[in-house]
């Protein structure tokens, strides 16, 4: 029976400790033989560990999980994508990647990935396959306009969020807090950077150091009490001068692109 030695690179510890569970429950081949928090924890278990298999998330605070291909490349590491992407956008990058599992992670995904891990074992082109995949995953998830949902993690489980129903992210030290439509509010343990990097560009801007908003959300724009952006739910949030000019060019196209479709 082929053994696969395998990490998980993961920033958040439940989404760890549930995906090292379910491995240890249901896939016998898969031998866990270390786990990173980072992409730089990552790179120093595989510098010293023989490593086949990478359960990598894609955003990380310090650290792209995409920044870990080379190595993965290096070492002959085959990767499966562990990621908060919804399955829209991920429809694109299917044929290119080796796998992926969407959090929540289902166990039937799970054993199916790892049996296509097994079986390009098998055949001896894990490598020339997954690289040539791997390569092209980044361009393909460039186009991020199909983005409709993101996959919040929070106390002890995860968050289904249409992006439609976001109305602004506010950073709090090193949390986001996501203001939803129906009034709830949802706080994960990850950087304001980290969604402006993932969220639709042309609907979600940056327009001061602790706030994104959606322009489906804003009702108006002025600079009677300083800079302000007013949303429809009754809130103002300041917008920075630097970031002014920007934020007003977004509108402009951001109101072009609706009245066109």
């Amino acid at each position: 029976m082929i053994t696969l030695k395998a990490i998980i690179v993961d920033d958040e510890e439940f989404a760890r400790s549930s995906l090292f569970f379910l491995l240890q429950q249901n896939c016998p081949q898969v031998e866990i033989t270390g786990i990173a928090r980072s992409v730089a924890e990552a790179k120093d278990i595989l510098a010293h560990h023989p490593i086949n298999l990478i359960f990598l998330d894609i955003a990380m605070p310090g650290g792209n999980g995409f920044e870990l291909i080379p190595d993965a490349q290096q070492h002959n590491a085959a990767v499966i994508f562990t990621t908060a992407y919804d399955q829209y956008a991920l429809k694109a990058i299917k044929a290119n990647a080796l796998d992926y599992l969407l959090k929540p992670i289902d166990i039937d995904e799970l054993k199916t990935a790892v049996d296509k891990v097994l079986e390009f074992t098998r055949l001896h082109s894990t490598i020339n396959r997954a690289d040539e995949r791997i390569k092209n995953l980044a361009t393909s998830l460039s186009s991020r306009a199909e983005i409709r949902k993101l996959t919040l993690p929070y106390g002890q489980g995860f968050k289904m969020v249409d992006v439609d129903d976001i109305i602004y992210i506010e950073a709090d030290s090193n949390y986001s807090v996501f203001h939803l439509s129906n009034h709830e509010k949802i706080t994960v343990s990850k950087v304001l950077r980290e969604f402006e990097e993932v969220l639709p560009s042309e609907q979600f801007v940056r327009i001061h150091k602790s706030s994104i908003i959606n322009l489906n959300h804003l009702r108006e724009y002025n600079s009677k009490n300083g800079l302000q952006a007013l949303l429809k739910n009754g809130e103002s949030i300041n917008v920075s001068r630097r970031r002014a000019s920007d934020f007003y060019e977004k509108i402009k196209l951001f109101t072009k692109s609706n009245s066109e479709h």
